[in-house]
């Protein structure tokens, strides 16, 4: 079977369990040196502990590979530089950084604490800043040196951000702010041989067991496994997805698709009376399509919250 990663060094942040240990342990089988970002906090970010990095680290040196754990915040300016060092200091380059590590705080908008707020939105919108800067900022100097670049940053968004999820103001807000980064981050970084995407999850994992009902047959918890989303990032890390950049991915037992951004849609000449208004904008809603629901689908009816 053909390594897609075979020699590449990659960064998965979150990666002590779930989703983002599955995306190390595919990495590392396709190849990839890995290092196992996670500081071991429970789902609403509290506490820490670095044994959850440590057991992936020894689960892919026992299948032959090479991997180091790391502790530090994501959210943490000096922290996420150390983690970019990390990589460049044990295994001598960068190649890949996978975004993934996330927290819950979940909370109708009347009921949401200023801390809930902010802590969402630290680990997940902070929490892939700081990493991919850093990176970035290495990656224009191998380039700058006349290194070849071939780097990947891939980023976790969610269908609750880009399509809407009651009681999720805070991580929606953060994951849809994931993917307008996504697309800015890949325009300006294309100059480096950067590209940047977003994979969408849906998947059942510590963060998601308690939202919605539980899968109650085989075949529910096989399509909401955890890694049913590692193909799609490992390929999106390889050399293979040199030509795919600014895209966001949905990605579950069910379905692998393409999420498509923001479009104009119907649109009238200006107007610059508000009293005349009311028909106008009837007339453009009639003529729009409604906004997806959480199956990606327009006017689509919502589903249960997920990652």
């Amino acid at each position: 079977m053909s390594r897609l990663c075979e020699g590449r060094v990659a960064i998965v942040t979150g990666a002590g369990r779930g989703i983002g240990r599955e995306h190390a342990l595919s990495l590392a089988y396709h190849g990839a040196k890995v290092v196992v970002n996670d500081v071991g906090a429970s789902i609403d970010g509290t506490g820490g502990d670095v044994s959850p990095a440590q057991q992936v680290v020894n689960e892919i040196i026992a299948m032959g590979g090479e991997a180091v754990a790391n502790g530090d915040s994501v959210s943490d300016w000096e922290g996420a530089q150390r983690l970019i060092n990390t990589a460049v200091e044990t295994f001598g380059d960068l190649h890949v950084v996978v975004n993934n590590a996330g927290i819950l705080r979940d909370r109708v908008l009347v009921n949401m604490t200023e801390q809930e707020w902010d802590a969402v939105i630290n680990v997940h919108l902070k929490g892939t800043f700081a990493p991919s800067r850093w990176a970035a900022a290495y990656w224009r100097e191998q380039s700058k040196a006349g290194k070849p670049v071939s780097g990947r940053i891939i980023n976790t968004t969610s269908v609750s951000g880009i399509y809407g999820n009651p009681g999720q103001t805070n991580y929606g807000a953060a994951k849809a702010g994931i993917a307008a980064f996504t697309n800015i981050a890949a325009l300006e970084l294309a100059r480096y041989g950067v590209t940047v995407n977003a994979v969408g999850p849906v998947a059942l994992t510590r963060m998601t067991e308690g939202l919605g009902p539980a899968p109650e047959t085989d075949e529910e918890r096989e399509a909401r496994s955890p890694r049913w989303i590692a193909p799609i990032v490992t390929w999106l890390a390889s050399e293979q997805s040199a030509d795919v950049s600014g895209r966001v991915f949905e990605a579950s037992g069910q379905v692998l698709a393409v999420a498509e951004g923001w479009v104009r849609g119907p649109r009238h000449a200006p107007v610059d009376d508000p009293t005349i208004l009311g028909p106008i904008v009837a007339d453009l809603l009639a003529q729009a399509r409604p906004n997806s629901g959480m199956n990606g689908e327009p006017g689509g009816a919502p589903q249960p919250r997920q990652k």
